[in-house]
């Protein structure tokens, strides 16, 4: 039991750690998209 119970609460604090990282201000996905808007205007500026 006490094992079950152990490997849940290190599942929840995996779970919370990686929503934070990912979807936190400045996380990853704020930056991923933010990079992409970047490469898209730099993209758009060429001119053939």
């Amino acid at each position: 039991m006490r094992q079950l119970l152990m490997t849940v609460l290190l599942i929840a604090v995996v779970v919370s750690l990686y929503s934070a990282v990912v979807q936190g201000d400045g996380g990853m996905k704020e930056q991923l998209q933010t990079s992409g808007e970047r490469m898209a205007g730099g993209i758009s500026r060429i001119s053939p």
